[in-house]
């Protein structure tokens, strides 16, 4: 299911062809976990909670594992269930895209895939995409960089430069544990205020 937060942080804002409005930016987080607990969840959290400490944000988090069932029994969009339906309208109309995928034999699973080949394909034109992923062991990490960024790039998304990658050893009971991790969360956030400060007026769309 997915949830909302709707942090009490605003600014302005110039909207082309209006006035100035307070506005926060529209976060959709994708988690790409099936199961729960889920350590690509907690990563997916942390981002959103690094961001929210920066920006005034409107954030939604989708996991895949609410979906995955309704979503793999259907061959096209048509066949989706509304609640699914709900969601990748969400995710089409995001300012600002966190996506996490957890590494399945070498890649993000199928059903991650099929998720986004749902996914109108010039939907996500110019989105930002800050990206991450977790697998067993670091010898995965590369997976952002090889399969998560060609997939972005084929909807013209714009991935922010530092993507985020944890394995088994940085959590403990499905926390993070690790030091390193959370340095490497707020450093890719760090990384992206720019770009997300610079276009700000640019970044969030209208319906």
């Amino acid at each position: 299911m997915a949830r909302r937060l709707l942090l009490p942080l605003y600014r302005k804002q110039q909207y082309k062809g209006t006035q100035s409005m307070s506005t926060p930016l529209k976060v959709v987080a994708v988690s790409g976990g099936t199961f729960r607990p889920s350590r690509t969840l907690v990563l997916t959290e942390a981002l959103v909670a690094e961001l929210a400490h920066h920006l005034p944000i409107d954030s939604r988090i989708i996991e895949l594992g609410d979906i995955a069932r309704p979503l793999g029994g259907a061959l096209s969009r048509k066949e989706l269930p509304e609640t699914v339906e709900h969601e990748l309208r969400a995710i089409e109309s995001a300012d600002l895209l966190i996506v996490a995928a957890p590494v399945y034999r070498g890649s993000y699973p199928g059903q991650f895939k099929h998720l986004f080949d749902l996914i109108d394909q010039d939907a996500l034109i110019g989105t930002p995409v800050l990206l991450a992923a977790t697998g067993g062991s670091d010898r995965h990490a590369l997976v952002i960089d090889h399969q998560l960024r060609p997939l972005f790039s084929f909807f013209q998304s714009v991935t922010l430069p530092l993507g985020v990658y944890a394995s088994e050893a940085d959590f403990s009971n499905y926390q993070i544990s690790s030091e390193s991790l959370q340095a490497r969360v707020r450093l890719a956030i760090e990384r992206a205020l720019p770009a997300l400060g610079a276009a700000a007026g640019d970044l969030r769309k209208i319906a």
